[in-house]
């Protein structure tokens, strides 16, 4: 019998026999609800994972984890050069080289969550068709090690201040909320987008596609206020632009974008996060047998 036949909760309470050396895995039938005690268990198996993300995607490189700075600093002075200094775009009265900077920071932790996520199952056929763990602990694992670049950035963003001689502001505090709103839409949609690559996999390329359109549809090298304000509607239709722009105002002291948009990306987030999950177990079982 293949990994696929096995619940996600073979082993909840009720089920196991502590008693015994081993526990025995039940297939399940329908859906069950989050067991968060059961990802908790396999905590060890997250940071082991991230661990090696971050190990393998700068392994055999000349600068190594240097390029975690340097990725960063390199798009904002090509998004300051281009929109800054011939475009002339606004930027809430901070440094361009600042402010895209910021915009930056938000957007990779999206997009390193969204496009890893995606292709979590995939990168990991061995342990799926192997051995037993919740399947959710791939897509999340993908989001810690999203988090460590951000915090390097973060650290060199505490740099640039000294450097401009800027500082933030009050919102600050409220920077951890809009991490939680990007990281739940890049894993809604990364389960999603995971859960049917493993049938389909030309969805990896749309997911491609999708992300570039999505850079230059969100306010990541330009400000909101840059958007004529009869299209300005439509535009916060894009779940990331209110986000983005309030992480932009906790780090910089920027103009706060519109309280409805923001509400409305916040319950978004929520929603495709939970659709997310919801979507992932109830195709859960079949992984091992279709990837």
């Amino acid at each position: 019998m293949t990994a696929s036949a096995f619940g996600r909760n073979g082993c909840s309470s009720g089920e196991v026999s502590w008693s015994r050396p081993g526990c025995r895995i039940r297939p399940m039938s329908g859906w069950v609800g989050l067991d968060f005690w059961e990802i908790w268990r396999f905590r060890e198996l997250m940071l082991v994972l991230a661990g090696r993300d971050l190990k393998l995607r700068y392994k055999q490189t000349a600068l190594g984890v240097l390029w975690v700075v340097l990725q960063p600093l390199l798009s904002a002075g090509i998004f300051a050069f281009v929109f800054g200094a011939v475009a002339r775009l606004p930027s809430g009265g901070r440094p361009y080289f600042l402010f895209s900077f910021a915009g930056l920071l938000g957007w990779k932790l999206f997009s390193t969550t969204l496009n890893q996520s995606g292709l979590s199952l995939l990168d990991n056929t061995e342990l799926i068709t192997k051995i037993y763990f919740p399947r959710l602990v791939l897509p999340a694992y993908t989001g810690l090690a999203a988090l460590v670049d951000f915090t390097v950035a973060l650290a060199i963003l505490g740099g640039l201040y000294v450097v401009y001689g800027v500082a933030p502001g009050p919102a600050l505090f409220l920077l951890p909320l809009w991490i939680a709103v990007l990281l739940m839409l890049a894993l809604g949609g990364g389960l999603v987008c995971s859960t049917l690559i493993v049938r389909y996999r030309d969805v990896k390329h749309v997911m491609t596609v999708v992300t570039q359109m999505l850079l230059y549809a969100s306010p990541v090298a330009y400000a909101v206020s840059a958007v004529p304000s009869s299209l300005r509607g439509y535009y916060y239709l894009n779940p990331l632009a209110a986000p983005l722009e309030a992480l932009r105002w906790s780090l910089l002291g920027t103009a706060p974008p519109p309280l409805v948009p923001l509400l409305v990306a916040v319950g978004l987030a929520v929603a495709i996060f939970v659709c997310g999950v919801v979507w992932f177990q109830t195709k859960e079982r079949t992984f091992a047998d279709t990837i």
